[in-house]
């Protein structure tokens, strides 16, 4: 009796690199679009579950990384402060997911490629 073949599929994470380490992956691209949706750091890093130590320093290495801010923190006044993410951090995450969606593009088509 002849088991159905078996398929076998390959997986990737995707990572935009700067010279000096890790620029984007999936986890900071969520913390802007959080920071997008909800103006503030703060309230990004609760989404995330992560600290807003942690967030705000994840903000700065990208800030530093990019050749252009892609958030930007509002000062306070009447509503208080918050961040905004700037046309370059809009371009990021839409750049973050052109490339990973060629990325799994190719992934499906050499994992049927694969046979063992």
């Amino acid at each position: 009796m002849n088991a159905a073949p078996k398929k076998y599929t390959m997986g990737f994470r995707v990572w935009i690199n700067e010279e000096h380490g890790h620029f984007m992956g999936l986890g900071r691209v969520r913390l802007l679009e959080h920071i997008k949706n909800t103006g503030s750091i703060s309230s990004g890093a609760k989404a995330m579950k992560m600290s807003y130590r942690q967030a705000w320093q994840m903000v700065e290495d990208m800030n530093n990384r990019s050749e252009q801010p892609l958030v930007k923190k509002v000062l306070g006044g009447k509503g208080g402060g918050g961040a905004v993410v700037t046309e370059a951090g809009e371009n990021a995450i839409k750049l973050f997911y052109k490339l990973e969606n060629e990325v799994m593009k190719l992934s499906e088509k050499l994992s049927r490629q694969i046979t063992l």
